[in-house]
């Protein structure tokens, strides 16, 4: 008798806070108390939306998330911590889960709460879903998309191909990148 499908929850597919897209946002500027609305769309169809008050002007920093999950109200605080750079540049900032008490940079919401992956079990991302032979086609298919990507950010209005006369990391690192994915494809 065959394995029964399980269909896992994919954390690609759920939506997600980010302290990436919190400093994009200016949620996370020392000393301050900041609201504001996140909104997430697919297709331009609207998913989700959640109101953000962002509290950094505490001795404990913290957002504060407030939202309906299935019309039902959802308001709670997740703890933000702040560390010091290993690089000696500033500080990084951390969610602390509130079911698992981990430092996170991206909590996710399953079940109608937002916290860190680990909190929630039978989850995957997409990647780890995929079969050898898919992985493999995707690394081939998908390296015309990657292309045109590469391309475009070689090409950027404000690029930079050469610094003191020497080519930069980054425009080595791309162009390297581009030669491997021309090989694969002319295979």
């Amino acid at each position: 008798m065959p394995k029964p499908y399980t269909f896992p929850t994919l954390f690609d597919n759920v939506l997600q806070i980010s302290i990436t897209k919190l400093k994009e946002l200016e949620y996370l500027k020392p000393n301050r108390i900041i609201s504001g609305t996140m909104t997430w769309s697919r297709n331009g169809n609207n998913e989700g939306r959640i109101l953000i008050k962002a509290n950094t002007n505490c001795k404990q920093p913290y957002i504060e998330l407030n939202y309906k999950y299935r019309n039902e109200p959802r308001n709670y605080k997740i703890q933000l911590v702040s560390v010091p750079s290993n690089l000696g540049k500033g500080n990084i900032w951390y969610f602390i889960c509130p079911e698992t008490n981990k430092l996170c940079r991206k909590i996710y919401s399953i079940n109608g709460f937002f916290l860190h992956r680990e909190a929630f079990k039978g989850c995957m991302y997409e990647s780890q879903t995929q079969s050898k032979g898919n992985k493999q086609l995707e690394k081939v298919i998908g390296a015309a998309f990657t292309m045109d990507q590469l391309y475009n950010q070689l090409y950027k209005k404000h690029f930079k191909k050469f610094y003191a006369g020497k080519p930069t990391k980054r425009y080595l690192r791309i162009k390297k990148q581009i030669h491997k994915i021309g090989y694969l494809l002319n295979r």
